[in-house]
C-alpha cells in the first residue's frame, strides 16, 4: 500500500506540475495506537486500522487518493486542492475520526484520534517531488504530535 500510494502521488504531482494546478497531501498518524494493540490484541488493532481508514476515506472526494503509508500512518493525496482547503479537510477528518466509535472484533467499540500534517505543492521552492512533499507534511505531523496530538498542523 505504501508503494502504491507513493507511486500515485508521483503521478498526480507530475500532472499538477505539467498543468500548473494545486495539489496537497495530508498525512495522519493514529494517536497512541500501540495502546490499542497492547490492550485489545493485534486482531483488534487491524480492525481499528481498517475502521479508521474507512472513516477518513469517507471524508474525501472521489478524485482524492488514500492509502496506508506505514504502521498506523495514512496518506491522502488531494489533486486540485489548495493548502487552505486541505487544512479544512484534515480538520474534518480529525473531527469525524475522533467522534466515531470503531467496532472491536470481540465486541464493543473504541474511540481513536489522529494527528495530521498538511502540505501543499506550492509551498516548496525548486524541484517539487513526492519525497519532499511528504517530508514537509511529515514534519508538520510531528508538530501536531508535539502540540498534544489530536490536531492538524499546516
Amino acid at each position: 500500500n505504501h508503494r502504491a500510494i507513493h507511486d500515485r502521488l508521483g503521478e498526480e504531482l507530475a500532472r499538477a506540475r505539467r498543468y500548473g494546478h494545486p495539489l496537497a497531501v495530508i498525512i495522519c498518524d493514529l494517536d497512541h495506537f500501540k495502546r490499542v494493540n497492547d490492550a485489545h490484541g493485534h486482531l483488534a488493532g487491524d480492525a481499528v486500522l481498517r475502521g479508521a481508514a474507512k472513516v477518513m476515506e469517507g471524508c474525501l472526494r472521489n478524485a482524492d487518493l488514500f492509502g496506508r503509508y506505514g504502521g498506523e500512518e495514512f496518506l491522502a493525496v488531494l489533486p486540485e486542492t489548495e493548502l487552505a482547503a486541505a487544512l479544512h479537510l484534515a480538520e474534518r477528518m480529525r473531527s469525524v475520526l475522533g467522534d466515531r466509535p470503531l467496532p472491536l472484533p470481540a465486541g464493543g467499540t473504541i474511540r481513536v484520534t489522529g494527528s495530521f500534517g498538511v502540505a501543499g505543492r506550492d509551498e516548496l521552492d525548486g524541484e517539487v517531488n513526492a519525497d519532499r512533499l511528504v517530508t514537509l507534511a511529515d514534519e508538520r505531523l510531528y508538530g501536531a504530535k508535539a502540540a498534544g496530538r489530536n490536531c492538524v498542523r499546516p
